[in-house]
């Protein structure tokens, strides 16, 4: 068959079907740069050296006095929130509140002190809501002493705290909700067509569960246990007029199996035993990739177990939000905003932990994140590839999650600089996809990821570690765009502002772009709003081209389950494929160019009934199966298709007297679409 050829190959195992794309594989076996000016850079806490490209520091404000040492985690700052001309960054030991009317120069207005991490905040309004899970925090925002006695499970508070902050300097302790596993995030959630609520989905990653008076109702069991407190999330309604009315009003089972019931429907082991650095550098200094770890779980860090979400992201102009779970990324229906419903979810083996969402400003997209390492690691070492830890970009397409690419901040840090993707935040250039994302100790990344699956990396700041010979966290837990700055919150350093300056990579027109979108009157980060322009306009023709394009990827991995000897039986595993082709025809077509061709092999084993394969889709639905050989024709398209989804099935006939060796029957197939009318 002559002409333009897309093709993919497939590998078949008795255990699963396991796809691998181009990009994927390409991108894993890239290492971060040890010659890029971020490398080498001279340590200090408040004079460790700079390497910058589009981005210039504004402003510095170390943490308030009192607020503990460098890498004391008690003290660290993490997420922040935006309203009006006040910053709100939070923290393991409270909030700070900043004013940056002028972003060269922020005032600090207030310190309030009320221990409990992590700390994350959302604002709305004249309320403020903080994540609290650590079993410290108390109710009277005040830490066990002498003075103040103990914590007990009559005083301690694990959820999302709720202030009023209509003064400003004064903000008053509203009480909150608690739950089981405490929050470690949440995401404010407009009540849709009822201004007078808001909703907030809790996360809770925490495998402490209760430990407080509030709630009799915790179950630390299994998934088997008819209301176990894990494989949820908590949805709390808010009365905008009364919060302290604040109530949990839903506790959705978004991990579910809706076919067998389980609760715990999705990945709930990593899919290999140990993380893939331990093959490639398993004495890497800085850990985490040893060998001799034992147990399912091996050396993950954290363990892609999904249990619990860790981050949620909410676009509401389009009904939907993406859950970045421990060991899965979610897509949710959010049309009811008190119901959400999972409507995909995927899985990747080189993620050590789904840790946070970012949707493009069109909502085509969603840049989720891996946290290998659990933010305290060193992540990003010349041995760590760029697969690892860092974001894997997907394309929504008919309501599914579709993998374009991975990408990781490029250049090499010292086993002294905890370094790990954190979440990205969007910068508004017209015409293109452009983020800012923070890396903690490596600092800032911007990328642009207009074509999803080529991100580009287009300007980045960096300071140097805080020790060159030990590990001090710090760096950037988060670096956002707020209405024409970047403010950045800073573990150990504090809150400093940033300006975006022109490069070859982004112009000065392509700055004035982000001047003309409407003014945010808030920023949650994980309530993402799509930003609008107020004036845009430009001369020129219409029209458009089509190029050639056959484009061909597999889907998630299917599973024949175990072979049985001596047990008559015919076996099945399908996956998908997705079919885009802009040809007059095209045939999709597989083909085994291996050993003993058409049979699954297991060394010099092979299986006595050869592998069959058929293809379905929506107008092709008869197929029947048909021995796998040199070439076996399985879909014909006679016009251009775009986003076909594909089933491809397999099934393998095991006969009673067949004789089976232990290990694992495979085979790799390639998949071909061709054309002859390109």
């Amino acid at each position: 068959m002559s002409g333009l050829g897309a093709r993919v190959r497939l590998a078949l195992v008795a255990g699963a079907v396991v796809c691998s794309g181009a990009l994927a594989a390409s991108a894993s076996a890239q290492l971060p740069s040890t010659t890029d000016p971020r490398v080498g850079l001279s340590a200090g806490f408040d004079n460790a050296g700079v390497a910058k490209r589009g981005i210039e520091l504004l402003a510095n404000r170390p943490k308030p006095a009192g607020w503990g040492t460098p890498g004391e985690v008690a003290f660290f700052n993490s997420d922040m929130a935006f309203q009006g001309n006040y910053a709100f960054v939070g923290g393991w030991n409270g909030f700070q509140i900043f004013d940056i009317s002028n972003p060269s120069a922020p005032v600090l207005k207030t310190a309030a002190v009320c221990p409990g991490g992590q700390g994350d905040l959302s604002v709305y309004g004249n309320l403020l809501f903080v994540s609290v899970e650590e079993t410290r925090a108390r109710k009277d925002c005040k830490l066990a002493s002498e003075e103040n006695g103990p914590t007990t499970s009559a005083n301690r508070f694990r959820g999302v705290r709720i202030f009023d902050i209509s003064d400003i300097n004064n903000p008053q302790n509203k009480g909150g909700v608690q739950t089981c596993r405490g929050s470690h995030t949440h995401t404010l959630v407009e009540g849709k067509g009822d201004p007078s609520s808001v909703y907030i989905y809790v996360s809770g990653t925490s495998g402490t569960v209760g430990q407080t008076d509030d709630i009799a109702t915790c179950d630390a069991g299994p998934a088997t246990n008819a209301n176990p407190s894990q494989w949820r999330i908590e949805v709390i309604k808010v009365p905008l007029a009364n919060p302290t009315a604040a109530a949990i009003v839903n506790e959705p089972r978004v991990f579910k199996n809706e076919q067998t019931g389980a609760l715990n429907g999705l990945q709930n082991l990593p899919q290999t035993q140990n993380h893939p650095c331990t093959a490639t550098s398993p004495n890497a200094p800085g850990g985490g990739c040893q060998t001799g770890a034992t147990g399912p779980t091996g050396n993950w860090q954290p363990v892609p177990d999904t249990n619990s979400c860790h981050d949620i992201t909410v676009f509401e102009s389009q009904d939907i939000a993406a859950g970045a779970c421990e060991g899965n990324g979610l897509l949710l229906d959010i049309s009811d905003p008190a119901n959400p419903r999972r409507i995909d979810a995927v899985a990747d083996p080189l993620f050590a932990y789904w840790h946070g969402a970012t949707f493009s400003n069109d909502g085509r997209y969603v840049v989720f994140t891996d946290e290998w390492g659990g933010g305290t690691n060193p992540r990003c070492r010349a041995t760590d590839q760029l697969s690892w830890g860092g974001n894997a970009i997907y394309e929504i397409v008919n309501r599914k999650l579709v993998f374009r690419s991975y990408y990781k901040m490029p250049a090499a840090q010292t086993v002294t600089e905890n370094c790990v993707s954190h979440i990205p935040s969007i910068v508004p250039v017209e015409g293109r996809h452009v983020f800012v994302q923070a890396w903690y100790q490596a600092g800032a990344s911007m990328v642009d990821f207009t074509n999803a699956a080529a991100p580009k990396e287009i300007g980045y700041y960096d300071r140097g570690p805080i020790s060159a010979t030990t590990l001090v966290f710090g760096g950037w837990w988060s670096t956002y765009w707020y209405n024409g700055t970047i403010y950045a919150s800073e573990l150990s350093r504090g809150f400093d502002s940033l300006a975006l300056t022109p490069t070859t990579d982004l112009t000065a027109a392509d700055l004035a772009t982000t001047k003309n979108v409407l003014q945010s009157q808030r920023l949650n980060v994980q309530t993402q709003q799509p930003y609008l322009r107020t004036s845009t306009s430009e001369d020129g023709n219409v029209g458009g081209t089509v190029p050639a394009t056959l484009g061909l990827s597999l889907g998630t991995p299917a599973n024949f389950g175990t072979f049985t000897p001596g047990v008559p039986r015919t076996y099945e595993a399908s996956t998908k494929a997705t079919v885009i082709s802009t040809a007059g025809d095209a045939l999709l077509s597989v083909s085994d160019a291996g050993p003993n061709p058409g049979f699954l092999v297991n060394g010099a084993f092979k299986l006595t009934e050869p592998l069959q394969a058929r293809a379905r889709n929506a107008t092709n639905t008869g197929t029947a199966y048909n021995n796998v050989g040199s070439v076996l024709n399985l879909l014909q398209y006679s016009a251009p298709i775009s986003n076909d989804e594909v089933q491809l099935q397999f099934s393998q006939k095991i006969n009673a007297n067949d004789a089976l060796r232990t290990g694992t029957y495979s085979k790799t197939l390639t998949f071909t679409l061709s054309t002859t009318n390109p």
